[in-house]
């Protein structure tokens, strides 16, 4: 009984952190006349709508006054929230909700044939670095054929525009998760090069706040009266908040002509266990003697640091002080289609050892953080 009136006090005191206060830096502002006037009377699909991300943006577009708004996500509990929200919140929009994946061709290009959008926002993917390590045939799957799917059908639907979030973990990535969003990153501008559609990548850093960020599990140890867990004392992220990393996907989407690789300037790296003490701080605890901090190790496939830009790559400016354009090499489409069907077939038939060194193929800079692919390094793609 008393350290049930010791714990109900604790949770008493936590004081709400505000997710700005973490950052570290000022909120980055857009050009939102620009981006009225881009979605205002267009019909915009939101792929993974449901999201942490997809939600956003659909709150954005909402407020912009779209001719319609599709949001099409697998998992329906996301999706059915973010419809009663948008119901509230905009009585007159027009919003069709839709379940289903976009590994269903069939599925997908129903989609594009009923509903002709003029702008699609994909945000739907598999994100967490060590679930995809021990699944990484549904990274393929999902992140790699799914993405091909919507770009394909896209482009035979005559979408105007199709904006891809990707991620800093796509520069020499370390784990199957970033190696497979790097190669829907190839397919993307391969495709863009002999498409009508306007295929714009966006990649950045961690999201505040997003669903399975440290934010969420840190608030729930601290409610649960600790430890915090961080994986390395020394390890490094880059983060924005959720409705910064909306509004530059959208701006970065206006200002696209077709096959750019949109880099955003999210300031200064954040140490996560700097974080970890601030958020203690701010929630009214002494992080050295009321809730303490303790190191797990690195996961598999994780890196102490990301990086927004290979080696190999270089930007230049944009018309946004925040948003940068990477130079990266060009790839053949119709080479890049090939190899994306031969690793669809091995992930298919969940051949991870052949579809692994695959991916090492086509992405050269991949070298795995994870002792169970290192061994692929060498070996040779079964015929």
């Amino acid at each position: 009984r008393g350290l049930g009136d010791v714990y109900k006090r604790q949770v008493e005191k936590i004081r709400p952190v505000q997710i700005e206060d973490l950052l570290g830096r000022e909120p980055v502002r857009i050009d939102l006349d620009a981006v009225i006037n881009y979605v205002k009377n267009k019909v915009v699909l939101v792929t993974g709508g449901g999201g942490s991300i997809g939600s956003e943006l659909c709150r954005q577009v909402a407020a912009n006054h779209p001719k319609m708004l599709i949001i099409f996500d697998i998992y329906e509990n996301n999706a059915y929230e973010i419809q009663q929200e948008l119901k509230r919140e905009y009585p007159s929009l027009h919003l069709e909700v839709l379940i289903g994946s976009v590994r269903n061709t069939s599925r997908i290009d129903k989609v594009f044939e009923d509903y002709r959008p003029d702008i699609v926002y994909h945000a739907a993917a598999h994100k967490h670095v060590p679930l995809m390590e021990i699944s990484p045939a549904e990274a393929v799957k999902n992140n790699v054929l799914g993405t091909k799917n919507l770009l394909t059908s896209a482009s035979e639907h005559d979408v105007e525009r199709f904006v891809q979030l990707s991620t800093d973990k796509a520069v020499n990535p370390t784990n199957v998760m970033g190696a497979s969003k790097r190669i829907a990153e190839i397919y993307t501008q391969s495709l863009n090069r002999i498409a009508n559609t306007r295929f714009i990548t966006t990649r950045f850093g961690n999201v505040l706040g997003s669903n399975g960020s440290v934010i969420p599990r840190f608030r729930e140890q601290i409610r649960n009266g600790g430890p915090v867990t961080v994986t390395h004392p020394d390890i490094i992220r880059y983060f924005m908040t959720i409705p910064e990393a909306c509004r530059l996907v959208m701006e970065a989407g206006t200002m696209g002509m077709g096959g750019e690789i949109y880099i955003f300037e999210m300031g200064r790296p954040v140490k996560i266990a700097d974080m970890a003490k601030r958020m203690i701080e701010l929630s009214g605890f002494d992080p050295d003697k009321e809730i303490s901090i303790i190191y797990t190790g690195l996961r598999p496939g994780e890196k102490l640091y990301e990086e927004l830009l290979s080696n190999k790559e270089n930007t230049l400016p944009t018309a946004h002080n925040k948003i940068r354009v990477a130079k990266v090499r060009e790839y053949n489409y119709f080479d890049v289609v090939n190899e994306l069907n031969k690793l669809n077939e091995l992930a298919a038939r969940v051949n991870i050892p052949d579809m692994v060194k695959m991916m090492k193929d086509i992405v050269p800079e991949f070298v795995s953080r994870n002792s169970e692919f290192e061994k692929y390094d060498k070996e040779s793609v079964s015929s």
